[in-house]
């Protein structure tokens, strides 16, 4: 999607100056290649509104949660409802399941804690870039764990198993079914180790699986992957 861009641009939305000052340092830190431009800076949904008016729009939102006025849901249900093409990485100090599933049912793209490092920060750009989406080692738990607890005759009540499956996991199928090990398929993702084994946990109890083999043949007999 952003393959002919040079230049990826960024807007940071935190009611704390000294944050975003910070976010911005991670930014610049990692990026050897001039890849990114932080566009604008906002404290609050609000601030957001008006500079969209007046800048060019983002290419990637990085958004927190707790701010005043226009909290992060609101500012996020907006911003995707206005501009569709926007993604929005969420950094915030909020870890709990409630939020960070609530934010990936408004489709953020990321979901990050505020404790990261320039690997972090950098990580999760270019995942969001080059596969679509990047959640970190805590939000892919909750994530998984919220699979779980699923029903587990699921798959036997979906005449189609795609009906079921997320695009994440029908991604994380097709490297399943090659040579690849776990750990070349979280590099080719551009997700932490930890996140793979997420994903295939969460696969098995869905497809309702013990092994990698298994887990193969049922993506192929029912067409989620063709070989």
């Amino acid at each position: 999607m952003f393959k002919d861009k040079r230049t990826i641009n960024l807007g940071i939305v935190d009611d704390h100056n000294l944050f975003r000052k910070g976010l911005i340092k991670l930014i610049n830190l990692g990026d050897a290649e001039k890849k990114y431009n932080v566009l604008f800076e906002a404290e609050s949904g609000t601030d957001l509104k008006d500079k969209l008016k007046k800048e060019e729009l983002p290419d990637i939102v990085l958004m927190d949660i707790d701010m005043p006025g226009m909290d992060g849901y609101e500012t996020v249900e907006w911003l995707l409802r206005s501009y569709p093409t926007v993604n929005v990485l969420v950094i915030s100090m909020f870890e709990t399941e409630e939020a960070v599933l609530r934010m990936i049912r408004l489709k953020v793209k990321g979901y990050l804690s505020k404790d990261i490092e320039v690997e972090d920060m950098h990580m999760a750009l270019e995942a969001i870039l080059h596969n679509g989406y990047y959640y970190s080692d805590f939000a892919s738990d909750i994530i998984s764990r919220s699979f779980s607890e699923t029903d587990a005759d699921t798959s036997k009540k979906i005449a189609d198993p795609k009906e079921f499956l997320s695009q994440k996991e029908r991604d994380f199928l097709q490297f399943v079914c090659t040579e690849m090990t776990y750990s070349q398929i979280a590099d080719k993702m551009f997700l932490s180790p930890k996140t793979i084994d997420g994903y295939r946990e969460a696969l098995f109890q869905k497809c309702g699986v013990k092994s990698r083999v298994a887990l193969a043949l049922y993506a192929v007999k029912h067409g989620i992957v063709n070989l």
